[in-house]
């Protein structure tokens, strides 16, 4: 297919032994960049935190941070991408959340930063990590103890993420000091556009999947023995800003569609296909496996999609079998 020769992909299709193994074991293994970066691109964040702080010159504090939040089951997980690089930063827990966190400038320019540019995001947080490095830059080289410093690296928050908050606006007005551009006239410097062309590695949509994608079953009336159908869906929803690297996904698989939200501004990938999900879907994540847990909801809708092989979804013991399957994944997994 033209997609193999446009993507660096092994064809899925050529690799249906449907043999559903367990995953490589999770002892010494190592994890892959691109995983990295896509899991990033799907979970991570680059925030720039600015707070009044009257033991600076200036009064107020800027503090960069790289961030990966996941449910607290995936605790393991945030420590291996820990390990990745290099120890760095601090692994944290509160509630049902766990945090891996990277605050130090020094870490920031020699170990994060390097990673990103070398293994690039793929979707809009790009923009994010672009400012955000500029930022990092500044602060490298003490700028941000300066007014013009300062001033330069609002201007550049001003266009990330969210932008700056009313209230920061308000407070920042009140000091008597010059105002910058964004400050004054809401006039931030222009957000860059990532133009994602190609997927380089299929390592990254393994990483992106881990935390984007999902595995479900989608069981619904049918004319069948047992009064029901059952259907594997594989799916990757994302904001409609990154609309353009759905589809290049769905090009890369040569499969699925498209669907648009009706009430949000978001897109999914849909692949339903049973013979798709069997050729081309769980091959590609045998070959380029799930490292979170999302990987347990994989492997339990690798048994359903071997007992529908086996016609087994069209008796009573094999449907009922399927449907309590289906109770244990996703949200009704309560096992960590």
């Amino acid at each position: 297919m033209g997609f193999e020769r446009s993507y660096q992909i092994n064809n899925p299709s050529k690799q249906s032994k449907f043999s559903f193994s367990t995953l490589r074991s999770d002892q010494n293994f190592q994890l892959n960049p691109y995983w990295v970066t896509g899991f990033t691109d799907a979970e991570g964040t680059f925030t720039v935190v600015i707070d009044k702080y009257p033991k600076r010159k200036l009064g107020w504090r800027i503090q960069s941070k790289f961030q990966i939040c996941l449910h607290v089951k995936d605790l393991p997980l945030l420590l291996k991408i820990q390990q990745f690089f290099r120890g760095i930063g601090s692994v944290s827990v509160s509630g049902d959340l766990a945090f891996y966190s990277v605050s130090s400038v020094k870490d920031l320019v020699n170990i994060i930063v390097p990673h990103f540019l070398n293994y690039p995001l793929l979707t809009q947080k790009g923009a994010d990590f672009i400012l955000f490095k500029q930022i990092v830059e500044l602060m490298d080289n003490k700028a941000h103890l300066t007014i013009e410093g300062f001033n330069k690296i609002i201007n550049i928050k001003a266009a990330m993420n969210l932008g700056l908050s009313d209230s920061f606006k308000s407070e920042f007005k009140k000091l008597a000091l010059p105002v910058p551009a964004s400050v004054a006239a809401s006039a931030a410097i222009e957000r860059p556009l990532i133009q994602t062309e190609i997927i380089p590695d299929p390592n990254w949509i393994s990483g992106f999947v881990d935390g984007e994608g999902t595995f479900d079953i989608k069981i619904y009336s049918s004319k069948t023995n047992v009064g029901f159908a059952v259907q594997l869906r594989f799916r990757i929803p994302q904001h409609e800003r990154d609309s353009k690297l759905i589809e290049i996904i769905m090009k890369y698989f040569g499969t699925g569609s498209v669907e648009k939200h009706t009430k949000y501004p978001a897109v999914t990938l849909v692949i339903n296909k049973f013979t798709t999900v069997t050729e081309k879907i769980i091959p590609f994540f045998e070959s380029y496996p799930l490292v979170g847990v999302k990987k347990k909801d994989f492997l339990d809708w690798c048994t359903v999609a071997k007992l529908m092989t086996n016609k087994a979804h069209l008796t009573q013991d094999g449907f009922n079998l399927i449907r309590t399957i289906k109770s244990g994944m996703n949200k009704g997994r309560k096992n960590k």
